[in-house]
Parts: C-alpha cells; sequence; structure tokens
C-alpha cells in the first residue's frame, strides 16, 4: 500500500483492514476487534452506539459480557489508534450518543481511490489517454481484496462493501474503454472478460467486451459473446438486451466502424516470412482412444454409422484428439465437417448467424464456383441436405463446444441420430461434462445406439516425461515428476508451461503463464468472498487446507467451511490429495498454480496479516506440526503477535531479537 498523503496514519479498506503508521503496519488484534474497527469506519465519524456495536458484531447471539467485550476493544484500539494521547482520545472519542472514530476522509485509502478515478475520467474526456492510464492504474492499484474483507459479509457491511465493489468495478471498465482507446487489446479483452464474470449481468461490461474483441480482429467471438448474454439474461431474467447493445451487435454484424468508434479490424496475416513455423506439443497419452476412433472409422467404411462422444474438463485435450482424428479420416478418405456448438459466421457476403448443422451441411456441399453459400435455419431443409450429403461418400462430422449449443441444436441432433442408420458416417461430438442437464436428452437417446463414450482423463507423470522425451529435453525423473504436479496433468496448462524457460517452470524461479493466471483469476471471481478468503488463508498456510484451523481463523463451522471448500473443488481450485498409507486418508490441498496466483495478489502487509492470524489460531494447538507456528510468526514480521511471542520457553522470531 502506497498511502501518498501527510497524515500519519493511513486507514485500508479496499481489502482485509489495515492501519499504517507511516510505513509500519498496526496489529489491531483478533477478529472481533477489526470488524468493531470497520463498524466505526463505515459511519465517517458519526457515533455508533452500544446497542448497535452489540448487535452488529454478534447480531441475536450476544454473549453476557457483550458491552464488557466491546469497552475492552475500544480501549486497545485507542492505544494502537491514538498512542501519543493525554487524557481523552481525539480519534476514538466517547460521546453521549456513542462512540465515533475521527479519521480524516484523506487519511482512507477509499477517497484516495475516488480521487484517482476521477483523474482518470476527466484525462480521458480531454483524450490525455496516457495520464488516464495512469490514474487508473493507480487507483485500482490501492485494492488488495474485496472491500472491507472478512466484514464483507455481516449486515452491518453489506451496503458499503456493496457501493465500493460496484465503484471498483466502474473503474475497471473505465480502464477497459482507455485500453481499448489507446489500442492496448490483448489486456482490454482480458480485463472485459474478468468484468463478465464478475458481474455477468452488467450490460456494460458485455458491450466493452463486445468492442475490445471487434478491435482485436475477432468480430466473430464478439458475436458469440453477445449470443451468450441475451441468453444468459433471457433465461435468468425474462429480459432482453437494451437497444443500445442490439444497435452494438447490428453495427458488429455490418462492419459499421463509424458507429463503433473504432478502425476496422485488419484481416490477419497468413504467412509471417523469416518466422519459423510453430512445433506442435507431442500428442501422447490417448492412445486408448485413438484406437476407439480408429475402429469407428473402419466400422463406418463398411457402410455402418457410428457416434461418438468425447468429454473432459477445459483443457484436457478434446479439441486437440478431435484435430487429429479429422485429420487421419481425411488420410482415410473421409470427407471431413467440423462444427462449433456455439454459433459461427457464415462465410457469405450477407453476414448471418448459422448453427451447428447448417455449418455441417455447408461444410460437405460442394456449391459451383463463384456460387455464395446460402444462410439457411436449422429446420427441416438442412437436415435433409445434410443426410443426403452424408450419404454420398464416407464421412466424419465433428461438433465441438457442444454445452455451448442451444436447445434446438441438441433436438436436430437428436433427429440425425434416428435418420442416420446403415450409412457410412461418423458423428463425434465433444463437450465438458456428460452429467450436464441440457444435453441428458441428447445422451440418453445416443445411449441407445451403441456409442463410443471417450473420457479424457488427465495426464500421467509418465506422459510429460514422454512429451519432454519428444521435445529433445533430457529432464530428469525429478523434474518430469515436478512438472506433472504442477501442471496437474492437464494437457493446456502443461502447454502454457512448456513455453517458459526450463527454470521458470518449476522450483523457486517458477512463473504462472499469463493464460493460466487469468483462467484461475476467472474461476476465483466467481467464488464467494468467504471462499476466496479461505483460499487466501490456505495459500498462506502452505497450500494445504488445515480444516480446523481455517474454521477458526473464519469464524465459520465446520459444516459451512466443508461447503465452501466443495464449491472450490467443483470449480478446480482445490484437489483431494489421497494419503496412500492410510485407507481413505488424504486432505484437501491447493494446485501449485492456484496457490502462485493467491500469494502473487497479495501485498507484503496482507500476506503479513494472513501470517499473524494463522499464528494466533495455532497457538496452543496441541497437534499444531513443530516449527509451524514458529515459521508463521517470522513471516508475519512487524505484525507477529507479541501475546504469542512471549510465551515461556518459546523463541522469538529474528525480527524480535
Amino acid at each position: 500500500m502506497n498511502p501518498g498523503h501527510d497524515h500519519t496514519m493511513w486507514y485500508g479498506m479496499l481489502g482485509p483492514v489495515v492501519v499504517q503508521n507511516g510505513q509500519d503496519s498496526l496489529d489491531l488484534g483478533p477478529r472481533q476487534r477489526r470488524l468493531l474497527l470497520i463498524r466505526l469506519l463505515i459511519e465517517d465519524g458519526r457515533p455508533v452506539s452500544l446497542t448497535e456495536l452489540r448487535h452488529s458484531l454478534w447480531e441475536d447471539d450476544q454473549p453476557a459480557a457483550a458491552v464488557s467485550s466491546i469497552r475492552a476493544h475500544i480501549s486497545r484500539l485507542r492505544s494502537v489508534l491514538d498512542p501519543d494521547r493525554k487524557g481523552r482520545s481525539s480519534v476514538l472519542a466517547s460521546e453521549a450518543a456513542g462512540y465515533a472514530l475521527c479519521v480524516p476522509r484523506e487519511a482512507r485509502d477509499t477517497t484516495a481511490f475516488e480521487t484517482h478515478v476521477v483523474r482518470a475520467r476527466d484525462a480521458l474526456a480531454r483524450e490525455q489517454l496516457p495520464l488516464a492510464r495512469t490514474e487508473i492504474d493507480t487507483a485500482l492499484g490501492l485494492w488488495r481484496g474485496p472491500a472491507l474483507g472478512e466484514a464483507a459479509e455481516y449486515p452491518f457491511a453489506m451496503r458499503e462493501s456493496a457501493r465500493l465493489n460496484a465503484a471498483r468495478q466502474d473503474a475497471r471498465e473505465l480502464l477497459t474503454t482507455i485500453l481499448i482507446r489507446q489500442g492496448d487489446l490483448v489486456p482490454a479483452v482480458n480485463v472485459a472478460e474478468q468484468l463478465t464474470v464478475s458481474a455477468p449481468l452488467r450490460e456494460v461490461s458485455w458491450s466493452l467486451l463486445m468492442r475490445a474483441l471487434y478491435a482485436a480482429g475477432r468480430p466473430v467471438e464478439a458475436l458469440r459473446q453477445y449470443d451468450r448474454f441475451r441468453t444468459m439474461l433471457g433465461r435468468d431474467l425474462g429480459l432482453d438486451p437494451s437497444p443500445g447493445l442490439r444497435d452494438l451487435h447490428l453495427a458488429i454484424l455490418r462492419h459499421d466502424t463509424a458507429s463503433l468508434g473504432i478502425p476496422r479490424p485488419p484481416r490477419p496475416s497468413t504467412t509471417l516470412p523469416g518466422v519459423p513455423p510453430v512445433v506442435r506439443a507431442p500428442f501422447v497419452g490417448r492412445a486408448e482412444q485413438t484406437a476407439q476412433l480408429d475402429a469407428l472409422l473402419r466400422d463406418a467404411a463398411d457402410g455402418h454409422a457410428r457416434w461418438a462422444v468425447v468429454s473432459g474438463e477445459p483443457g484436457s485435450g478434446k479439441t486437440r484428439l478431435l484435430d487429429e482424428f479429422a485429420a487421419q479420416a481425411d488420410e482415410a478418405g473421409f470427407a471431413v465437417a467440423r462444427a462449433s456448438g456455439g454459433y459461427a459466421l457464415s462465410g457469405s457476403s450477407n453476414v448471418a448467424l448459422r448453427c451447428p448443422i447448417t455449418q455441417l451441411a455447408d461444410g460437405l456441399r460442394r456449391p459451383a464456383p463463384g456460387t455464395a453459400t446460402q444462410d439457411r435455419p436449422p429446420g427441416d431443409e438442412v437436415l435433409t441436405a445434410l443426410v443426403q450429403e452424408v450419404t454420398r461418400v464416407p464421412t466424419l462430422c465433428v461438433v465441438d463446444n457442444l454445452d455451448w449449443a442451444a436447445p434446438e441444436v441438441h433436438a436436430q441432433l437428436r433427429r440425425l441420430a434416428r435418420l442416420l442408420r446403415d450409412v457410412p458416417v461418423v458423428v463425434v461430438c465433444a463437450l465438458r461434462d456428460t452429467e450436464s442437464t441440457p444435453v441428458s436428452g441428447l445422451l440418453a437417446e445416443l445411449a441407445r445406439l451403441d456409442t463410443c463414450w471417450l473420457r479424457l482423463e488427465a495426464l500421467t507423470s509418465g506422459d510429460v516425461a514422454e512429451i519432454l522425451a519428444a521435445r529433445g529435453e533430457g529432464a530428469s525423473p525429478a523434474e518430469s515428476q515436478a512438472l506433472y504436479r504442477r501442471s496437474e496433468g492437464n494437457p493446456f496448462v502443461l502447454n502454457e508451461l512448456l513455453k517458459l524457460p526450463p527454470r521458470q517452470r518449476t522450483g523457486p524461479c517458477a512463473r504462472v503463464p499469463d493464460a493460466v493466471r487469468r483462467i484461475v483469476q476467472a474461476r476465483l471471481a466467481q467464488l464467494p468472498a468467504p471462499a476466496r478468503t479461505m483460499l487466501t488463508y490456505a495459500a498462506a498456510d502452505g497450500g494445504r487446507l488445515d480444516i480446523g484451523l481455517l474454521a477458526d481463523v473464519q469464524g465459520l463451522t465446520h459444516r459451512r467451511l466443508l461447503r465452501l471448500v466443495d464449491d472450490s473443488v467443483a470449480r478446480r481450485l482445490v484437489v483431494w490429495h489421497a494419503d496412500p498409507e492410510v485407507r481413505a486418508g488424504g486432505h484437501y490441498r491447493l494446485p501449485d498454480l492456484v496457490h502462485d496466483v493467491l500469494l502473487g495478489a497479495l501485498t507484503t502487509s496482507s500476506r503479513q496479516l494472513l501470517h499473524s492470524e494463522i499464528a494466533r489460531a495455532l497457538t496452543g494447538r496441541s497437534d499444531a506440526e513443530p516449527g509451524r507456528l514458529d515459521d508463521h510468526l517470522r513471516a508475519a514480521g512487524p505484525m507477529a503477535p507479541a501475546a504469542t511471542c512471549s510465551q515461556p520457553g518459546r523463541s522469538l522470531p529474528d525480527h524480535e531479537h
């Protein structure tokens, strides 16, 4: 945190609450005392009665000694926030109406944030883009996590937390606008994608994403994002996009750059003289699936229609498997047509959206030279045309990203499955989750057709070693195992790690690839604030989820905490690590890359606060691992709790000698 003001004390609310005296972070004490401080800060100098404070901290479950506890916390806060006082405190005052925390607005990070945002807007209005970028980066750099940290879920803090988080969303949208205006389009797309994840029903964020994608030369994706938002809005709220967003959609369809206010994106270059071709990663670990698909080609060549469903989590290599299979089918003399479950643009001069069935039919037709492809809806004529095409020659039809397809596409594929019987065709559908409700009807239909089900699991450590050997890298078994653990066997993550220099893939100099970082950040943004807090504590504790410890530091029951763990597991942010020596034994842990992303987002003072809280919770635990408490005390730096350090027989961390 960089206060940048003349006041001695600096109060931070844009994340876990912190108070700095110069460059030193003050020890604010246990959780209830910090909550009390936040409660008073929110009131901005207005007094809060004891009755209100009791209700804010404990609601209807107030202890008998609630009043004396509050007064004790007030006394301790005064000694920390106003150490040089003589007589009555001018910082934390006691009045007839209650207690009031008198902090100048200029001493709050919330005021600094709002000031920098206003300056950024003014600079943008004056076309001073570099200054606008500097101001908005400074504003967003003040944030250390969700507003008000651990207090965000308390009723007394919800209104202020929502206000601050909405202001942060506004600021990030302003950053996206500035990035688009500067032509810095890759980060503009990244920020806009994160905005749509954190506020999925906020239309402005989707508008910025569409503009950024179009400016980056990706109009098809811009249109796809509009379709996603329109579908979600209708499903969740029963509404249509606003006229403004519909006009933006139409402008992208027409390439109306005047309405968009950005230059028309250039066509991507097809050749790069002097640049060596990109070498694809070796295709390993999928021999069983490849053999099963080979058998389907042989059956189709004998005149039998066959279906296959390929499933696997994101990054598991579904598209790569389909690429290899399509190339093999082409070599075997099959006609190959591919489609995406999401809508795609047609190739005709009249821009229109096409469904996967239309994509397959048009991909197999052989129009005369100079004849334009006709854009057709996914009706009976298109289905009939597709059936006619696949009966002429042995054919492979591939539908990727079936999860994104509309319900009417599933219905068309079910009809196609009934029509294609004794014809030389293989139809392969790829999706993430075969348990998904929207595709259950289609998959039930396919289950009656002797469908081949291919689930892509994670690569093994042997697969990783084979890939490294094929790349000509003389990696030791230990290095291969470390890379396997860091990638969790996910082919996409592994491929991103292999783009880094060897010394930056694992070990003390390891980095998180940018693409992986963005994905992890997007998944974290989908979690509720208590779950993100839980994972951040776990990252500070080395990555292992100590359920008892986490419940203590967050003030949650084990049942509530385990629900947060389940939510994190579902988003692949936490994994179960089995203990081979104990039957059904093991523990939850953070994947290495998730651990690094969480720690990398913290400032030094935030890390010290986390270690301090963990040290407090470990104090007196008989099951604590040797040296674990001392490690956290050292990592807490000046925030190390004094009471813990002064226990008889305990040596102080180095910084306290």
